[in-house]
């Protein structure tokens, strides 16, 4: 307890500190702490100085996932394995998470994280729907990880928002169902398609999420740990 307020007592004292500082001090101060941290800048000048709208950086977004797409179909996929396809996924899905940290644009998280889903889920039928099961286990589990993603972020949303996509998450589940190994995967971890197909989110996807996350995790998986 004697800790707790002694950090406490520290912070007022550092807080009233910081205070005495002049603006110049201040400013060098920030400048000085922005330089360690990207995010925030790109954040920030997103919100005081660009003339970009979140629908205007959700479209530069998407260029940049289509362009790691359109690389990799036609310069690598056919030399390449389900594995590399993942990496390129993850690549794309970075671009996703940055650009929702620096615009905090919810339903374009959603949007581009499904157009990601989508397309590159049909190249994967296209180029590896022979491979054998273990060849495609740990891309299986990746693209079971980021539906259920997407889908926890949906639930959150208004039931408009998640009407607009209802289309899309029926094709990602059309999509399942043509790539047995996908399809008996995602039965065996508990994740049913149908929730898919017939867009029927549960109640409790955040915690069928956890559930399946965990269990992968005990088994030594690294490849829920998505982006």
């Amino acid at each position: 307890m004697l800790i707790i307020k002694n950090m406490s007592k520290l912070d007022k004292d550092f807080k009233n500190a910081i205070s005495q500082l002049s603006s110049v001090e201040k400013d060098k101060l920030i400048f000085r702490l922005l330089r360690k941290y990207p995010d925030v800048v790109d954040k920030l000048q997103f919100e005081l100085v660009s003339k970009d709208s979140k629908e205007d950086r959700r479209e530069e977004a998407k260029k940049q996932i289509q362009k790691i797409y359109i690389d990799m179909t036609i310069a690598r996929v056919k030399y390449s394995t389900p594995g590399m396809l993942m990496m390129d996924m993850r690549d794309a899905s970075g671009i996703v998470n940055k650009h929702t940290k620096t615009t905090d644009d919810k339903y374009g998280e959603i949007y581009l994280h499904i157009f990601i889903m989508k397309e590159y889920l049909k190249m994967y039928n296209n180029h590896f729907i022979d491979s054998s099961a273990q060849q495609t286990n740990n891309f299986n589990l990746y693209c079971i990880s980021k539906i259920l993603k997407i889908m926890v972020l949906l639930k959150k949303m208004h039931e408009d928002v998640q009407f607009d996509f209802a289309e899309d998450i029926k094709e990602i589940g059309n999509l399942f169902n043509c790539n047995p190994n996908l399809r008996e995967l995602a039965t065996k971890k508990g994740f049913y398609i149908n929730w898919l197909t017939e867009y029927k989110i549960p109640e409790n996807i955040t915690e069928i999420e956890k559930k399946i996350k965990q269990t992968e995790q005990i088994k030594g998986s690294k490849f829920l740990y998505i982006r």
